[in-house]
């Protein structure tokens, strides 16, 4: 059954339940940003299988929204399927709220699975359907009545992640979290986001592919946690450590017959961009909410002192791994075949030798050429070229070790490379190493400090089209708020830096048709000088790979630039080379000699 056959099955159903728009998003029960195969809705619906996407059926149109990183590759994988690309931010493309608006007519019926869509999201398409005298219905995953073969939830075990990792107690977090519920006044504390309850927990899974989570609910009170997930994931001795900690289980989906329980007299803490509209709708009336940010969000935001040094760890294995890497693509590319594929492959063959090496930490991008222009590529058996000289090889990839998750990217030149790509890859380096080397007063956004990265970009009237940063989960969401930058106002990521933050620090360029070039490093924040002005802060890179001097154009950066470019590739010799044999060391030498 192809796209249009499935949208024609789909439009079908919308008739049979009176429904005249169906949304679609890319989200599972828990709002999380990647979702295992059984949520994967909206490509199943469409055929676009980018992270981020909304699909909009209505009865004569289907329409796909997502953002910049995936134009090219939403273009694409749209051909024929009867779905118009609707490229969110550029000028003429209406929001998903304003194509409603418009769309839905009066007296219409506005249709979503309400486990899918969050509160906030799901108040808002309630909004706009009263504002047609119309109402929305969100009982029917109605996906699930055309898709034959849909993937079951994932019954993955359940591991617990040791105090030497966590550097924190559970008893210790729920302690934390009980006096921010007290703070707002709330007796009981809903929680349906994987990370938050991992985090809390200490525990972790394999509930979505790259991601360590597990599916699961929790509501916190005063003296107990009730979690709700399934039960045969839990061995007996994780069943035992959490029993000690107050927490009572019970199966995964009854959260949503026990919350129409709750006593009248409790006030629940929920926050509305991470509780999903159904579970939302099933609280009694009368019961009384909290509306707020979820507060192990910051708490788990800012590492502690035992998770930054296990994370150091991890981004040496994980640098060493790169540098081998490089070493080999540089000398055998032109001499064997080498592939987008096999090159990710050889590259997780060298962090596997690294001890505590779990697994990525999320899907490896791994493009060649033209395809570097698309920002989050995936290459498959279909689209895998062969690695030439002359090239750009763009790798944006990921370890989880139990120190820690990390999140890197570099591109490499293969052999000579045209000027215009020398130029391209020396701006991107500049723009990373002028942010990297940021000093700023406490209180400072991501909104603050992203022009420096950007400066160089505008300054010669080019851009890229997705944020500079994130923050990054230990044994997480790789994408991980509150923190980060862009220069465009996002809701839930205007939060200033604390001591403890790790934030990725990634700007690009992105020709289409010819090539792209992407250099990411993580970044720790730290606390400088205090004084009369106030507390200063600053960033320490703790990604040591270098940045490829074949691609490097001299010429086009400032003694300053320079100066910056030859501190980093000092500190990477230092802190990468005691790990390599001696021939490797040389060759690292010749990579991280200045210029």
């Amino acid at each position: 059954m192809n796209v249009p056959e499935r949208i024609a099955k789909l439009r079908s159903l919308m008739e049979e339940k009176g429904i005249d728009i169906y949304v679609v998003p890319t989200a599972d029960f828990h709002q999380s940003e990647y979702v295992g195969e059984h949520f994967k809705a909206r490509k199943f619906i469409t055929g676009f299988s980018g992270s981020a996407g909304t699909a909009v059926i209505t009865k004569t149109g289907a329409y796909l929204w997502t953002d910049g990183r995936y134009f090219i590759q939403a273009a694409k994988q749209l051909e024929g399927s009867t779905v118009e690309l609707m490229k969110m931010g550029e000028p003429g493309v209406p929001t998903i709220h304003e194509f409603l608006v418009d769309t839905l007519p009066e007296n219409g019926v506005l249709g979503f699975d309400g486990r899918v869509v969050s509160m906030g999201e799901g108040q808002d398409y309630a909004s706009i359907a009263a504002q047609k005298n119309g109402k929305v219905i969100y009982e029917y995953d109605l996906i699930d009545q055309i898709w034959e073969d849909r993937p079951v939830l994932s019954e993955e075990p359940v591991f617990a992640l040791n105090l030497k990792y966590t550097g924190e107690t559970v008893a210790s977090k729920l302690s934390r979290i009980r006096e921010e519920m007290k703070k707002a006044g709330a007796t009981a504390h809903v929680l349906t986001t994987l990370d938050d309850i991992c985090w809390t927990l200490n525990i972790r899974g394999n509930d979505i592919e790259f991601f360590p989570l597990v599916l699961s609910y929790a509501v916190i009170t005063m003296d107990k946690v009730d979690l709700y997930i399934n039960e045969a994931k839990l061995n007996s001795e994780i069943k035992a450590d959490l029993e000690k900690d107050g927490v009572v289980l019970h199966p995964y989906n009854d959260i949503y017959e026990d919350i129409k329980k709750t006593a009248s007299d409790e006030v629940l803490l929920i926050d509305p961009a991470r509780l999903n509209y159904a579970l939302y709708n099933n609280i009694p009336e009368g019961v009384a909410k909290v509306e707020e940010r979820n507060p192990e969000i910051l708490f788990k935001a800012i590492k502690n002192e035992v998770e930054i040094e296990n994370i150091r760890k991890a981004q040496i294995k994980d640098s060493v791994a790169h540098v081998k890497f490089m070493k080999w693509l540089k000398e055998n590319v032109g001499k064997m075949t080498i592939t987008e594929i096999s090159a990710s492959d050889k590259l997780d063959e060298f962090r596997a030798e690294q001890c505590n090496f779990i697994r990525p930490s999320f899907e490896p991008i791994s493009s060649y050429g033209e395809h570097g222009a698309i920002v989050h590529y995936t290459s498959t058996p279909e689209t895998d070229v062969e690695l030439k000289e002359g090239g750009l090889f763009l790798t944006d990839t990921g370890a989880g070790f139990y120190e820690g998750s990390t999140d890197v990217t570099r591109t490499y030149a293969l052999g000579e490379v045209p000027q215009i790509m020398k130029d391209h890859f020396t701006l991107v380096a500049i723009s990373n190493l002028s942010l990297a080397n940021a000093r700023f007063l406490k209180g400072c956004t991501g909104m603050t400090l992203d022009l420096l990265a950007r400066k160089p970009f505008w300054d010669r009237n080019l851009n890229f089209n997705h944020g500079t940063g994130h923050g990054v989960g230990y044994l997480l969401n790789i994408h991980e708020g509150p923190a980060g930058f862009r220069w465009q106002f996002r809701a839930g990521e205007i939060q200033p830096f604390e001591k403890g933050m790790i934030i990725t620090d990634e700007p690009g360029i992105y020709i289409e048709g010819s090539h792209g070039i992407r250099l990411e490093n993580e970044l720790l924040t730290c606390e400088g000088e205090k004084n009369e002005y106030g507390q200063f802060m600053y960033f320490e890179p703790i990604t040591f790979i270098p940045m490829d001097l074949d691609a490097i154009n001299p010429d086009m950066m400032t003694a300053e630039e320079k100066k910056m470019l030859n501190d980093y590739h000092k500190d990477v010799y230092e802190k990468v080379s005691p790990y390599l044999d001696t021939e490797e060391k040389e060759w690292l030498k010749t990579y991280t000699r200045e210029i």
